[in-house]
């Protein structure tokens, strides 16, 4: 018996001197001056592109948060380190990923992925585990209805993305109802997308003359196009992410697309403006952040700010994603020093009473997890010679330019 004990103590002397924080079971995962986060994110597959910027976000976080003092709990200052494991982009490695963080890795705290479809796939996990998830890039309003109480997302839900779209025609329209053509991927948020442009169609009286689904490949909307053409809508909406983006504007500039609007999503993300120059001009985009906005925050500033910042680590203008997923570090962050505790249970209610603001946005949480501090926006692709920039045009309280509607007629440009 006196073996064992000595044995024991060992160990635990051993465990000290390697500067491991075990509390209870309840406490997060600390090595030494280190609170370490879990994240699975689509460093390869069909999100790859959007990963990369929303590990990109995370990093740049991380990095500006423990330069600046990081975390301060009891007294002592502790920094960020995020665990990651590539989902591939596909649901199943999700899930799988988000047990190994928490049951052999031991993380108490996770980042969402990208997409929705991922981040409801990891949701139920984290939520069974009772492990808080600071998401960032997971819109689906989906996930806001199944009474989760560890989920929490910092950006707007999908059905709100093009809504404000359909409101911006009709009110060019003189009030009047629009006419709508709709192209949307069949994946999560995609759909969500739809649901809210259905609901903008029903509010105003307008009416939706297209509804096609896009495949997942999304290599050609050519059918669709041909429909328009022919219909001839005053507005015309597509969702496919990045893919979707580059192949509605590559065909339409083909095609010789007249649409008196058109609106989608993932424009930054998939770099129209740069990508089709000209050809992209007069889309308007929905995006989660701008850096023409006004927010600020004592990290990164204003969001011009964290634009020059990022673009300097990392060689390119932060798309939305980046930005999102920078803001969800500021919230773990002013989580844990409210908190001032490793307990999950205690940071997890200080997540629920967030009200700040941060240079991607105000953040404030409903009960659902969902914010409901910060409206979407439109900008336009607007070109002066050969450079193509995006102009925030809605919501007009934010704007830094006005609207060119309608679009001029390719025989016209």
């Amino acid at each position: 018996m006196m073996r064992i004990a000595k044995l024991f103590m060992a160990l635990v002397v051993g465990v000290a001197a390697l500067g491991l924080v075990v509390a209870s079971p309840a406490a997060a995962k600390v090595e030494g001056d280190t609170i370490i986060l879990g994240a699975a994110v689509s460093l390869s597959g069909k999100y790859s592109t959007n990963g990369k910027h929303t590990k990109n976000g995370y990093e740049l976080a991380v990095k500006r948060i423990n330069s600046m003092g990081g975390v301060q709990i009891g007294g002592k200052s502790y920094k960020f380190k995020i665990i990651y494991y590539d989902d591939e982009s596909n649901s199943g490695r999700a899930a799988q990923l988000a047990e190994r963080l928490i049951k052999q890795d031991g993380v108490k705290y996770m980042l969402g992925p990208y997409s929705s479809g991922l981040t409801k796939a990891m949701a139920p996990i984290t939520e069974e585990n009772k492990i808080p998830m600071v998401e960032a890039n997971g819109a689906s309003r989906s996930l806001f209805t199944k009474g989760y109480k560890y989920l929490f997302a910092v950006l707007s839900a999908a059905n709100q993305y093009l809504e404000v779209a359909i409101d911006l025609a009709v009110e060019k329209n003189g009030g009047k109802p629009v006419r709508i053509a709709m192209a949307f991927e069949q994946d999560a948020f995609s759909q969500d997308v739809r649901l809210g442009v259905v609901d903008a169609a029903k509010r105003t009286g307008s009416k939706i003359i297209i509804d096609d689904k896009l495949p997942k490949e999304l290599n050609d909307m050519a059918a669709t196009l041909a429909k328009v053409k022919v219909t001839r809508p005053d507005v015309l909406v597509v969702s496919g992410h990045s893919k979707g983006a580059l192949t509605a504007i590559r065909q339409i500039s083909e095609m010789k697309i007249d649409v008196p609007m058109l609106a989608m999503t993932h424009c930054d993300a998939s770099k129209l403006a740069k990508q089709h120059g000209k050809k992209a001009e007069y889309a308007l985009c929905a995006a989660q952040w701008h850096k023409s906005l006004s927010y600020k925050d004592k990290f990164f500033g204003s969001a011009a700010t964290f634009d020059k910042d990022f673009n300097a680590e990392y060689g390119y203008a932060p798309p939305y994603q980046a930005a999102e997923s920078a803001a969800a570090l500021l919230v773990y962050k002013d989580a844990f020093e409210r908190a001032n505790s490793f307990d999950k249970e205690k940071v997890r209610d200080a997540l629920a009473e967030t009200d700040m603001q941060t240079f991607y946005g105000n953040i404030k949480f409903s009960p659902q997890g969902q914010n409901i501090a910060k409206p979407m926006v439109l900008f336009q692709v607007r070109c002066e010679g050969d450079t193509c920039e995006n102009k925030v045009v809605a919501p007009t309280k934010w704007a830094s330019s006005e609207l060119v509607h309608p679009i001029p007629k390719w025989s016209e440009r």
